[in-house]
């Protein structure tokens, strides 16, 4: 029996990077046209951070809120779990992430009102979680059906909602990026282990935000 210290992260990987990039396509085929609503969600996330409108913090937590427990469970538990034993256990933090948002919006402990630097770039992550990422796919010469969207896949959506807490404020705001952080750790990691060219950006979006987090410290 080999020592444990001859492994090496691809010798616990349990799927093939083909059958990973096929669990997208299958996921988005099960819940196509639900993209174009989640989608205008993530627009109107957007438009609600820049406009202002009243009670506009309770709508955006609460809409982050019902994105989050449906990617947890139509894609992490009923879907990604069935490949990776691993996936059942970070499956409930998708869920508590969503209860955290929901609580801290209904007792309006989150207010979008930032313009700073950290703001600003928290706006360019939301936009890369929208828009950019859905287009990795035909840019690494997937098919479209295996495109990541934003409330449908994991990636996109913690991307996209580390971008709006960055142009978020309120005492209890910390205890919202951890979750999507640690969910981009896990995926970069996972990449990287199939070789995956795509590996390096779930790393440069943790990168990203963290740098936006000091930013928000220093007051910037």
């Amino acid at each position: 029996m080999s020592e444990w210290w001859t492994y090496r992260l691809e010798d616990f990987l349990l799927f093939s990077p083909r059958v990973y990039r096929r669990m997208f396509e299958l996921h988005n085929v099960s819940f196509w046209p639900m993209h174009l609503a989640t989608l205008a969600a993530g627009l109107a996330i957007v438009l609600l951070v820049l406009r202002r409108l009243q009670n506009h913090g309770l709508w955006i937590a609460f809409i982050l809120a019902v994105l989050w427990a449906f990617v947890g469970w139509s894609f992490l538990w009923s879907r990604y779990a069935s490949i990776n034993w691993a996936v059942a256990y970070v499956a409930p933090a998708f869920g508590l992430q969503a209860l955290l948002l929901g609580f801290l919006g209904a007792v309006g402990g989150l207010a979008f009102d930032r313009k700073d630097i950290a703001g600003r770039l928290g706006l360019l992550l939301a936009v890369i979680g929208l828009f950019a990422y859905p287009l990795l796919a035909p840019l690494f010469g997937r098919p479209w059906t295996g495109a990541e969207a934003f409330g449908i896949a994991p990636d996109p959506t913690a991307i996209a909602t580390l971008g709006i807490l960055l142009a978020a404020s309120g005492r209890l705001m910390a205890l919202l990026p951890p979750i999507p952080l640690l969910w981009l750790l896990f995926s970069g990691l996972t990449l990287h282990t199939m070789g995956d060219p795509q590996g390096w950006l779930p790393f440069s979006m943790v990168g990203t935000a963290l740098a936006g987090l000091v930013l928000r410290r220093l007051g910037r």
